[in-house]
């Protein structure tokens, strides 16, 4: 998932073989890696889409690093993907304090360490995308995390342990090749000055590319895309006003919201990668994308509609650096019951779309 340019590109770790093949891979990854850093002009741009898939967990984690990890890497990888995330988890609580395990980055977990090796292994990429449980908090969602302005005591809280977690993790995770400093955290976006903090604590960490993960409806209100690399977006919009919409009606919410997204990526000297795009089995997938809501396998049709629509037209757009799909799980349950992406229909949905330009 811009400037500096100067900056060297993300180190990555060698694969065993040959060393024609690790050359060849190197080169590859390279090339995947400048989808999340080229800083030339947004119409000028032939660097690779980045072509991503995000595997989350159905623990705390720990199955990233299980065995089944490489094989479902490469099964994503032969979709024609060249980028995979994960996102690691901390907690809120009600009065500001994110929770997080210490992580020593001299002795970091495999769960961590291991799919960065493999996909480099594989010839992908690896985003890593922190996540804030909310769970258990008074919050509904990450994006109602906030205080009232007056409360600085809780933001003040937030913010130093916020910082604590993402630049140990970003540390712990050194040799991923992107990094996201914060997903849907769109009440604290007035918060300029701390942000611009948490960003430079990463900096400090990390060679990777740097994003921040804004919701469809705020990421106008970043002011702080000038300190990272990528514009990001949680990409949720609605396509439609109704249930079941045809393919033309789906194309032409994409066109608006493509005219909209290239005005704005001129204006932020900045390419926009979405750092989420999904839907689940539902007839409303193209009304509220951003849904849990499934009505099972009859409404595949719409799912199916919908996310080859929304391939094709990252791919036609070039201030568009790329897509980050929403989500799959390490096998052998890689379909989870929202979301569901390792179907045999989306996968050869996928497939249509990004093997033909791999």
């Amino acid at each position: 998932m811009v400037p500096p340019l100067t900056r060297p590109a993300p180190g990555w770790a060698r694969p065993a073989g040959s060393v024609r093949r690790r050359v060849l891979l190197a080169v590859l990854v390279a090339a995947a890696a400048a989808g999340l850093r080229d800083n030339r002009p947004v119409q000028g741009s032939t660097e690779p889409k980045v072509r991503g898939v995000i595997i989350s967990t159905h623990t705390d984690g720990s199955d990233w690093g299980s065995p089944a990890m490489p094989g479902t890497m490469e099964e994503i990888r032969d979709l024609g993907a060249n980028w995979i995330s994960i996102h690691p988890y901390a907690w809120i609580r009600g009065d500001g304090e994110v929770r997080f395990q210490p992580l020593d980055p001299g002795n970091p977990p495999r769960y961590l360490t291991d799919p960065i090796r493999e996909a480099h292994a594989l010839g992908l990429k690896i985003l890593i995308k922190p996540h804030l449980g909310y769970w258990g908090s008074p919050f509904s969602w990450r994006g109602a995390i906030g205080w009232p302005e007056s409360d600085t005591a809780s933001w003040q809280r937030f913010f130093t342990s916020y910082r604590e977690w993402v630049s140990n993790l970003a540390e712990t995770c050194r040799g991923a090749d992107g990094f996201v400093v914060g997903t849907e955290l769109d009440r604290s976006l007035s918060h300029d000055a701390a942000w611009r903090e948490v960003i430079a604590a990463v900096r400090a960490r990390t060679g990777a590319a740097l994003t921040y993960g804004a919701n469809w409806t705020d990421y106008r209100d970043v002011t702080f895309w000038d300190a990272l690399d990528v514009v990001g977006i949680q990409a949720y919009f609605p396509l439609a006003d109704g249930p079941d919409p045809d393919r033309k009606t789906l194309e032409a919410g994409w066109r608006s919201i493509m005219a909209g997204l290239r005005v704005y990526a001129k204006e932020q000297n900045r390419r926009i990668v979405f750092t989420e795009l999904g839907y689940s089995q539902s007839h409303l997938a193209p009304v509220e994308p951003w849904s849990y809501h499934s009505d099972g396998a009859e409404a595949e049709p719409t799912q199916a509609r919908c996310m080859d629509a929304a391939l094709r037209a990252v791919e036609r757009e070039p201030s568009v650096a790329g897509v980050f799909l929403w989500k799959w799980f390490p096998n052998p349950r890689p379909v989870g019951r929202n979301f569901q992406l390792a179907t045999p229909g989306i996968k050869d949905v996928i497939a249509d779309c990004w093997r033909s330009r791999s």
